[in-house]
């Protein structure tokens, strides 16, 4: 087995577990992921995965939040960036998309929605992630109106609203593997509804 990273006092480093975990998801699928089935992957006792997470919601959401702490930098990257906002608005859209079926961040996604309603922690942290996306694709728009790429009287909150609703339904046939759902379609139109919703009168 390839080195693990470990903390001095033995144990194994809490990232490395988060990163052995989105493998397996991406290797196996989200059903294949347990906490022996982890363990056995990472060389140490199921006891030990469950005293760092507690149950398997819990791994799956640290997993979700170490996955889109890394996003958010790539959109704070972005936002940084000398592109005008509509190379940013599509870059954003890039971003946001799953890279194709099976993708292990919108396969987690899609199964931690079917257990927010009944776990109140579960659905503030999802609240928590899904509010960093909307405020920055809000930023875009807004530059965009200053810059008059978009509609002057643009509703940029409900614009954005709108548009990451869009994106997550089509990030979810193409995670699904749906007839005629790929990132490239799925791209396409993404790209061609932001134009619409944005656009000058």
């Amino acid at each position: 087995m390839a080195a693990t990273a470990r903390r001095r006092d033995g144990h194994l480093a809490r990232e490395r577990m988060l990163e052995e975990a989105m493998a397996a998801i991406a290797e196996d699928g989200l059903a294949a992921l347990t906490m022996s089935a982890l363990a056995r992957r990472l060389g140490t006792s199921g006891g030990h995965i469950l005293y760092y997470f507690g149950s398997k919601d819990r791994l799956l959401l640290e997993v979700l939040g170490w996955s889109e702490s890394a996003l958010a930098e790539e959109r704070r990257a972005l936002l940084a960036g000398r592109a005008g906002a509509v190379r940013k608005l599509s870059q954003f859209v890039e971003l946001y998309l799953p890279r194709g079926p099976r993708d292990p961040r919108w396969t987690l996604w899609i199964e931690l929605w079917a257990r927010t309603a009944s776990n109140e922690p579960l659905r503030q942290a999802q609240a928590e992630i899904d509010r960093g996306w909307q405020e920055d694709l809000e930023s875009i728009l807004v530059k965009g109106v200053r810059q008059g790429r978009f509609a002057e009287d643009l509703d940029t909150a409900a614009r954005a609203s709108e548009l990451l609703a869009l994106l997550d339904g089509l990030s979810t046939r193409v995670v699904l593997g749906q007839r005629g759902a790929d990132r490239t379609s799925a791209l396409r139109m993404a790209l061609s509804a932001a134009e619409r919703l944005v656009e000058q009168g």
